[in-house]
């Protein structure tokens, strides 16, 4: 009987001993487990070089014509035709008085028959009321930037839209008596005005640039053919060239010209080509002063010189936006890549056993990653969009009808793990 007892005892001791280092080893792996993961985003890379160079245009340089106060007519980037008005000379202040009692005339005369004609129309009113808004608006953002040549000239349009709204706002009688009697005085300013002076035009069309900075004859289109880094390392301004009146950009294109070593220069032009044959270009970002990225090709590369050349980019967009750069910093993008960045180890091959109709089985390899939904790991399909240094950027491979298996950006990807499986349950993870 004691037998019996102590055996029963020794079993129950074993039995015992076995399910607490069971139990103990599955709470060890629970607890210790090393689990880590962290957040999948989006993200985007960009396949670049950083240049400095300078942007080089077909310009001709405005001359003087006579002494006197010189009162531009044109805005920074405005096309010109030919013959246009680029600028007037006034023999002295009085002149310039009485031109700017001409424009303020000129300008009511204008507002008056506005008014007379859009009388009682609340059409009209709504119209102007419209304008003035988004003029405000306009206003605004100049001054917010720092913009004040443009703020002046939305703060003229504004008070011009104010008095037409006034006008068409008030009863009034018949202007017409008001419009000759400006008329009349516009007439003899105008007879007052004749002689004193003397309008600056446009030899040719092109776009207009007040600002004359001594490289219009020292970088040219012609002249990027012979450039050699050193060359272009020794470009000087040309102390010489001034203008008050400003200068005309001829032409539709605009180039960028800049050193490099002659192997990247190669393979740059051998994927501005590849491009090209494929309707896209290059992306030239300059550091400043552009906001947007400028569409460009390789048009040439100079003679190699100690490993580097000269590589000149033409662009045919934007000019106008382009009028005040010469030397600048850019970035040239080739290629570009966006999806959801994870690192490298997150990446797994699962091996999938399929049914067939007739009773085989198929096993199929795919790769994905691991995430952590609710308290299981969940295997989601992903298509490597782009191999990194240390991370991967991927876009989700699960099929239409199970979204659930679909990898999004915030998803809680799954690093490291122990016995990692599909609908495993998770324990205390370490997130990164």
């Amino acid at each position: 009987m004691k037998n019996n007892s102590f055996g029963t005892k020794l079993l129950m001791a074993a039995v015992t001993l076995g399910l607490l280092a069971y139990f103990g080893l599955q709470g060890y792996r629970y607890f210790v487990d090393p689990l880590t993961t962290t957040l999948a985003y989006s993200y985007q890379v960009e396949e670049s070089v950083s240049l400095s160079g300078y942007v080089v245009r077909q310009e001709q340089v405005l001359t003087d014509e006579g002494s006197g106060l010189l009162r531009l007519r044109r805005e920074e980037g405005e096309r010109v035709s030919r013959g246009g008005a680029v600028a007037s000379v006034y023999a002295d202040q009085s002149s310039l008085d009485r031109q700017a009692e001409i424009s303020t005339l000129e300008a009511r005369i204008e507002q008056l028959q506005y008014a007379q004609n859009a009388a009682g129309s609340s059409e009209v009113s709504m119209k102007l009321d419209s304008q003035i808004m988004q003029n405000i608006l306009e206003y605004r953002k100049c001054l917010a930037a720092d913009r004040l040549a443009k703020a002046e000239t939305y703060g003229g349009q504004l008070r011009a839209l104010v008095l037409k709204r006034d006008y068409t706002y008030s009863e009034n009688e018949d202007l017409s008596g008001q419009i000759e009697g400006l008329q009349s005085q516009l007439k003899e300013l105008k007879t007052q005005a004749a002689g004193s002076v003397q309008t600056i035009t446009a030899p040719v069309s092109g776009l207009y640039s007040a600002v004359v900075d001594g490289y219009e004859n020292v970088l040219t289109p012609e002249s990027l053919a012979e450039l050699t880094p050193s060359k272009l390392s020794a470009v000087r301004a040309d102390s010489t060239v001034s203008s008050s009146v400003g200068k005309l950009i001829l032409g539709d294109s605009w180039y960028y010209a800049a050193a490099m070593s002659a192997a990247d220069a190669e393979e740059l032009k051998e994927e501005s080509d590849a491009l090209q044959k494929a309707g896209k270009n290059l992306i030239l970002r300059f550091a400043k002063s552009v906001e947007r990225d400028l569409p460009v090709t390789v048009s040439h590369i100079g003679t190699e010189e100690n490993g580097r050349c000269v590589v000149v980019f033409e662009g045919k967009s934007y000019l106008p936006q382009l009028t005040l750069l010469r030397q600048q910093s850019a970035q040239v993008v080739w290629d570009s890549a966006e999806g959801i960045r994870v690192p490298k180890e997150a990446l797994r091959i699962d091996t999938r056993t399929t049914e067939n109709e007739d009773g085989t089985t198929t096993e199929s390899r795919v790769t994905g990653v691991y995430c952590v939904v609710g308290m299981e790991a969940r295997f989601k399909p992903v298509e490597v969009l782009y191999n990194g240094s240390s991370f991967l950027l991927v876009r989700a491979n699960a099929p239409a009808d199970k979204e659930k298996l679909r990898l999004r950006p915030g998803d809680e990807v799954i690093i490291t793990a122990n016995d990692l499986y599909d609908g495993k349950v998770i324990g205390q993870k370490n997130t990164y």
